[in-house]
């Protein structure tokens, strides 16, 4: 039986078993992270300027950069 892999989230670095790519820039990070991306009053303009970057081609697109106070 297969158990689960455990690594660090980029952004606050507490241990995880799922991450997920930031909106805002190229980090992986944890649920708790997310939470708080989707809080963030910026998080539908980084989604929208990716979108828009990946339906031009551009499929590594580094995001807009993470806000400071994110």
């Amino acid at each position: 039986m297969y158990g689960l892999e455990f690594k660090k989230c980029d952004r606050c670095g507490e241990g995880t078993s799922i991450t997920t790519g930031s909106w805002f820039n190229q980090e992986m990070i944890c649920q708790t992270c997310v939470q708080l991306e989707w809080a963030h009053p910026m998080f539908e303009t980084a989604k929208r300027v990716e979108t828009e970057a990946v339906l031009q081609g551009d499929y590594n697109f580094p995001g807009i950069g993470k806000p400071h106070d994110l």
